[in-house]
This record gives C-alpha cells, structure tokens and sequence, in this order.
C-alpha cells in the first residue's frame, strides 16, 4: 500500500497516477479521513496529557490533606477516561477506513513506465528469434488443443470430467513434457543464483493481504471452506517468507524462485482463451522473487527479465518483450516487462511471463525492512521483485506448436532432451478407450 504521509504531501500526483492507471481515486475523501484522524489523535494526546497532570496532582493533593480537591481531580479523571474512550473509538474507526481506502489504491507507476490507456499502448522493447515460415516448409501449422489429442498427450475431455471445464490431464510424454519444463527452468534458475523453495499452495489471508491479491482480487481467488486460499502464484509465498522480518543490506538482493501448482478462477474472463491450455484454472508456474535495496532495484528488474529471457533463449522460442503502460501493469506494480512468446495457433505473440518491481508497495503491506547502519539509522521497507520463469502450460503450448513436424510429431527442444529421458522425438500413444 501507499505511504499515508507520501499520499497526503502529494496529492496531486497521486490523482494524476490513477487517472493514468485508469483507477479510482476519492482524494476529497481521503482528506476527509486524514484530517479527522489527526484531529482525534490530537484530542488523543490533549486528553492524555491531561489526566496523567491530574494523577500527579492527585498524590500531592492527598498529601497535602486537600481532600475535596483530590476528589474533584478524581472525577475529573473518570470523566476523562470515559471522554478519552469515545475519541479512541472514534479514531480507530477512521483508522479502519482510511487503511480499507488504501488498501484499494494501487501502486504509483514508475516514472520510466510508459502513459497509456490498456494493452494497445504497450510499447515494444526488443525481440529474440524468428518464428518459423511453415509455408515455405510446406504444411500447414495445427494449434496445441489439436496436437495434443491427437498425440495423446493432452486430454480435455478427461479433464472436464474430472473436474470441469478450463481443467485438462497431460498423459505419458505429455506429463513428462510437463515434469521436464519445470525442472529445467528450476535448474536454470538455480545456476543463476536463485534459491529454490517447495512452499505450500495454500496460504492465508495475510499472507494474500501482503502481496496484494485480498481484498482487491479475492473473486479471482479459490477459497477452502477452512478459510484458507489456493495460491495464484508462488509470488504470494515466497514474497512473504520475510513477512514482519528486518533484512540485512548485506544480504539483498536476495533471489527465490519456487515451482508451485497455481489456481485461479479467472473472474471476469469468460471468452478469453478459452481453448487449449493457455488460461485455466490450474497450471504450473515457475516464479522468481527479489528481495532489494531501493537504489538497485530497477537494475535488479532488468536481470530477472534476462533470467526469463534465458529460458526462451535456452528453448529457442522466438518472443517479445514489451514494457506495459500505466493503464496495464498490475495493482501492485511501479513498472513491468511482459514477455511474449510466439504461438502459431494466434498467429501472434502471447503472454508467457511478467516481471515488476513493486518498489515498497508489498514490503508495506507485508511489513519486510531492512537495515543497513552504514547508510542510515533504523529500518526501511525495501523492495520486492518477482516474475515469471516461465509460465509451464504456455511453455509448453509454444513447444509444441512450434516444434511440430509435418508428419504430426513434435521434435523435443535439444535442452529438454536429457530432461526426456533421452526421448528426440513426441509420437502418438496407444489411446487409452473409455
């Protein structure tokens, strides 16, 4: 969340940065809240003040035999008392607004974030690779959900049944194909520097309160009837392993990823990708967080995009990079690089990772500072990082579109190989009959 005292000293700039993320703003309301906090704690303090006067006044006054005023003192205390609980009430009910306000406010966009309305403003930054020309090889390329069945390795209808729709079942190479893709990114990662994590896929409400999915998004959330939720990302628990802690400067940045299945519900976006394996209510995700000091934290952005990067790069998977307008990036981010991969079935580049820095907006909410005594006296909240590496049911849709062979086999990328068993090539399995 936002700074309280950064919100009431620049008022202005914060209307300007949510009319350009296109979010709603009450600032008149705002100041309404502010002002009246203030003036409770003032009243707070006065009242307090003031009865700890008369307490000492009291003792002197019994000392002193002046009964009758020690007992005026008395009453003055107890009304005091009762007077001091009504403006704490008061106070605390302004507290719980204005806190609920900001809570729904999201992050100010950095100044290198690019103006613009939605999707269509996002400028492009650089691309990697050339996607294939199957016209001149001669066929004509089929999409994932096609593939799949055919193959054998993806079953929608078993899925549904199983659950429901937007649910599907990976069998025999397919779920190795599966289990090769995160243990290659995860190994990937881990040469790099990152530590990896097995965290759980449940987590709390505080904890989803510190990265900023409740209570804005909790419709896009699966809730268990204990009261805990299915995680969108392994973002939520790796961000908050540090929850309430105080870092050491000599530690930053420090760099996680974490393999976690991930559940969404997808609110809201009915019609949206609805074939295939590109949005469903669970799919496996590779994440990476930072943990960094301010000053290195944009610098810190650029590697985790080249850590992403290096995973396409490795798969020599033709993508995109493009750097989101404020009208796009996400609630919790001051600036975000999308990556996009090349997928025939859209004939176009799609979505397969999103990298932001969240500056001190998480690290608020989730209440994670760290120190560094060279520098400055105390603590600080420092800054959180995370993004994709990679999305696994889209890394493997862009596989298998653009590794498929005339004859309908899939060609195995040349660093998945030894993560396959050995296997080169993807053929049709026996079909399992109902």
């Amino acid at each position: 969340m936002l700074d309280i005292k950064f919100v009431r000293e620049n008022q202005d700039a914060v209307s300007e940065a949510m009319r350009n993320r296109n979010a709603s703003w009450d600032s008149a309301r705002f100041s309404e809240l502010d002002e009246s906090r203030r003036d409770a704690i003032q009243q707070e303090e006065a009242l307090q003040a003031e009865r700890n006067a008369l307490s000492k006044e009291i003792g002197k006054m019994m000392g002193a035999g002046q009964k009758d005023e020690a007992e005026a003192a008395k009453e003055r205390v107890r009304a005091i008392n009762d007077e001091l609980a009504g403006v704490s009430a008061r106070r605390e009910a302004v507290d719980a607004e204005l806190r609920d306000l900001l809570m729904s406010v999201p992050n100010m966009p950095d100044a290198a974030t690019p103006v613009g309305a939605d999707e269509n403003d996002n400028p492009e930054v650089r691309r990697w690779g050339t996607p294939r020309d199957f016209a001149a090889e001669g066929f004509e390329p089929k999409a994932h959900w096609d593939l799949g069945p055919v193959l054998n390795i993806i079953d929608f209808d078993r899925g549904v049944k199983l659950a429901e729709s937007r649910f599907y079942v990976l069998g025999g190479l397919g779920a190795r194909l599966e289990r090769a893709l995160i243990s290659f990114m995860l190994d990937q990662h881990v040469a790099r520097g990152y530590k990896e994590w097995w965290v759980p896929a449940l987590a709390n409400a505080a904890t989803l309160t510190g990265t900023a999915q409740l209570p804005k998004f909790e419709d896009d959330l699966f809730k268990t009837t204990g009261g805990l939720y299915l995680i969108p990302t392994a973002e939520v628990q790796l961000t908050n392993l540090h929850a309430g802690e105080v870092l050491d400067a000599a530690q930053l940045p420090l760099k996680y990823c974490a393999f976690t299945p991930c559940f969404r519900e997808e609110a809201g976006s009915a019609g949206r990708d609805t074939r295939g394996i590109i949005r469903v209510h669970q799919f496996s995700k590779v994440e990476m967080v930072k943990y960094a000091k301010p000053e290195e934290a944009f610098d810190d952005l650029e590697a985790m995009v080249e850590d992403a990067e290096n995973i396409l790069q490795k798969l020599e998977l033709p993508y995109r990079v493009i750097s989101l307008c404020t009208g796009d990036i996400g609630f919790s981010s001051a600036k975000t690089y999308d990556l996009e991969v090349w997928l025939p079935c859209y004939d176009g580049y799609k979505e397969i990772s999103s990298c932001s820095c969240c500056t001190d907006f998480q690290a608020r909410r989730a209440n994670i500072k760290y120190r560094d005594p060279e520098h400055f006296k105390g603590s600080r909240y420092l800054y959180t990082l995370n993004g994709s590496g990679l999305a696994v049911g889209r890394t493997m849709a862009a596989v298998i579109e653009n590794y498929q062979q005339p004859d309908g086999t899939i060609r195995v990328p040349d660093a998945l190989v030894p993560y396959m068993g050995g296997v080169t090539v993807i053929e049709p399995e026996g079909v399992v009959t109902a």
